[in-house]
């Protein structure tokens, strides 16, 4: 190739734009990214002589793979007992499913439930503790009951004494804000506090919301510490090491569940029984629809809704765009082509308001109202939200 002066000039342009490149993306590699748990040097002298008790899963993991309770066993760090949320220590059990007390086989350490009838821990289970650490894989939707847990936690730990350090960990659906925001009268352990779906903090800034906003019991405040993510900004989205609960198998199930889980209170399956949980959607009361799917017994679902029942519906597993926002076109897809006059689409206990924090979405779609007159009805209570989340955010966009 001959290459004239204006060649000549464009190589060297291109050179030098490659070079500035390179050093900068070498520069933004060596600012290395970190979870709570990978800073060790920070936390661990502020558990020197001191018994803790710790509230994590399967997904209290190190870089390295290695569980956190065995970490600070190996650093010979005191620990009384191991709380375990929804879905147990190991994360191996359904939804829902009662999470037994026990003794974890490898440290000898007592596991103590918070799911069931023991959400709260006791005066009695704290005793003798001066500090829980909570360390927990959360998804950043209202609906998850992982920050139900750490609500209670810090409740209890404000009312005994106790101090209660947070290892965060990102948000999937963190940088943004979506979905109705719960109504008070709508309390439950699916939804906690008035705000939105989606509400876009990591679960430690959303533990500082729920302590500066005086969110607990009779406005007590928890001791709180938060040891926070290094190089994290929230509009980036960073691999998670561990599935959160065995529903959640993989990142475009945790991107989808936002907008599918509203289907758990109706007559419409998200999949649990197959081998994409949270990424297809169906009944067999919604025949117009294409995919075709059978739910079965399998891990994570040892009676699947809608068990051994042809479904038809639709397969979002190939969904080509990660959302950054509610999809209700499903929903009110789903909603429009159910044929069943023995059932009605919503389940009669109800749960679609406990999911969506009132009973105004129900409402609006009985009354046939567009998806853009949905959204445009979260406006006002999001805008307030908005206003209170920004108190609380502690990571750059």
């Amino acid at each position: 190739m001959i290459f004239n002066f204006k060649n000549k000039t464009f190589v060297l342009i291109c050179l030098i734009f490659l070079g500035i490149f390179n050093r900068y993306y070498s520069q933004t590699n060596a600012q290395e990214f970190k979870t709570g748990a990978d800073q060790p040097e920070i936390y661990l002298p502020l558990l020197k002589n001191k018994t803790i008790g710790i509230v994590t899963n399967q997904t209290g993991l190190l870089k390295d793979k290695t569980h956190l309770v065995d970490f600070l066993v190996k650093n010979n760090v005191s620990i009384k007992a191991i709380f375990a949320p929804e879905h147990g220590f190991r994360g191996d059990a359904d939804a829902g499913e009662k999470v037994k007390n026990g003794v974890d086989t490898k440290t000898g350490i007592p596991i103590i439930s918070l799911y069931g009838n023991n959400k709260k821990p006791k005066p009695e289970q704290l005793k003798g503790m001066d500090l829980v650490i909570f360390d927990i894989q959360d998804v950043g939707v209202r609906f998850y009951t992982y920050i139900s847990t750490l609500t209670y936690l810090m409740e209890a730990g404000a009312e005994n004494n106790v101090e209660i350090m947070v290892l965060d960990r990102p948000n999937p659906h963190d940088g943004y804000i979506d979905g109705p925001v719960l109504k008070k009268k709508w309390e439950s352990f699916v939804g906690m506090h008035e705000v939105p779906v989606v509400y876009g903090l990591t679960i430690g800034e959303y533990g500082k919301m729920v302590n500066g906003e005086k969110w607990l019991k009779n406005g007590v405040q928890a001791q709180y510490t938060l040891i926070p993510l290094k190089n994290y900004f929230k509009n980036k989205r960073y691999p998670i090491s561990e599935k959160p609960s065995p529903n959640l198998p993989n990142d475009k199930a945790i991107n989808l569940y936002p907008s599918l889980c509203f289907f758990e209170g109706t007559q419409v399956s998200v999949g649990r029984g197959t081998d994409f949980p949270f990424q297809i959607y169906g009944s067999p009361w919604t025949k117009n629809l294409p995919y075709q799917f059978t739910p079965k017994p399998n891990y994570g679902a040892k009676d699947p809704f809608l068990n051994g029942l042809m479904c038809y519906g639709e397969n979002l597993s190939n969904y080509p765009e990660p959302l950054r926002e509610l999809n209700l076109e499903w929903l009110l897809k789903a909603y429009k082509n159910y044929k069943n006059p023995q059932q009605d689409f919503f389940l009669k206990n109800l749960f679609f308001d406990k999911l969506a924090g009132s009973d105004e979405l129900r409402k609006q779609i009985i009354a046939g109202k567009s998806l853009k007159e949905i959204k445009a009805s979260w406006k006002s209570d999001l805008e307030k939200f908005s206003k209170i989340r920004s108190k609380y955010v502690i990571y750059k966009n």
